[in-house]
């Protein structure tokens, strides 16, 4: 698999400057633009230096923007194939298309690095805590029931209270997965807060790499989310990117446990 556009340990992005975070969120939110942006430009439109897109780059493990722009267009291509849906309405293909890029971008976003050291702290863990709230909280049932199928202890807890106060009681030991789009969903953010007073591993599934739960987690399994919603006025943007994601770091903990 081609490295991942953002291979970032946390132990790196702890290091990396409050201008650095807001210009890799830009770039996240923008990443589609990007491949055809020139330096100068993206330090108007980002208003940072282009030293520090130079330094930024280098921190993410590339040479400079320009080996970061042919790497985008590389995925760009990937994602233009030939129209095989001519004949589909066109408000149906795009929808279509919309889902296939959150997949794509969200495979492309993923480390395996991050993915295997998960899997290891999953195996480690006596005991394995899901929390979301709302729709994401289909996604952590589904994790809870299949890591339970592999005779994993695991609660996934939903409730506001509860997930407040089982975040004060949880062990060293043990370990917390959260799912949460946005990243800031409140309890969530303070339930990490209070995991990491304890220095209990915890792990974030979101699409903000700069939100409150991505800066507080030891690894963060970040999904690409689309800015089309069908829904405008609710907040019930498509989970896609973090169900793709919990499903693959469930496969490679199978295949790890069975090896």
């Amino acid at each position: 698999m081609n490295k991942p556009l953002f291979d970032i340990p946390s132990s790196t992005y702890s290091l990396l400057s409050a201008t650095e975070r807001f210009l890799l969120e830009y770039i996240h939110q923008n990443i589609d633009e990007i491949a055809t942006m020139s330096i100068v430009t993206l330090s108007e439109r980002a208003t940072v230096s282009t030293a520090t897109i130079v330094r930024l780059m280098k921190k993410i493990g590339y040479e400079g923007y320009t080996s970061f722009k042919y790497r985008l267009m590389q995925n760009k291509k990937m994602v233009d194939y030939d129209d095989q849906l001519h004949d589909i309405d066109v408000d149906i293909k795009k929808a279509i298309k919309k889902n296939e890029e959150e997949v794509f971008r969200t495979i492309q976003l993923l480390s395996i690095g991050q993915i295997e050291d998960t899997v290891q702290k999953m195996h480690d863990a006596e005991k394995i805590y899901i929390f979301g709230r709302g729709f994401s909280e289909m996604i952590a049932n589904e994790m809870m029931i299949k890591l339970q199928l592999t005779d994993k202890a695991c609660e996934n807890h939903d409730d506001p209270n509860i997930i407040r106060i089982k975040s004060q009681k949880v062990k060293t030991n043990e370990l917390a997965i959260f799912i949460s789009l946005s990243g800031e969903t409140t309890e969530l953010v303070e339930a990490c807060q209070n995991l990491r007073m304890r220095q209990v591993t915890t792990i974030s599934l979101t699409t903000s790499l700069d939100s409150s739960l991505s800066k507080l987690s030891d690894i963060t399994l970040l999904g690409y989310k689309s800015d089309q919603s069908l829904f405008p006025e609710y907040e019930v943007r498509s989970r896609l990117s973090l169900n793709v994601i919990a499903r693959i770091l469930l496969d490679a903990y199978v295949i790890r446990t069975n090896s």
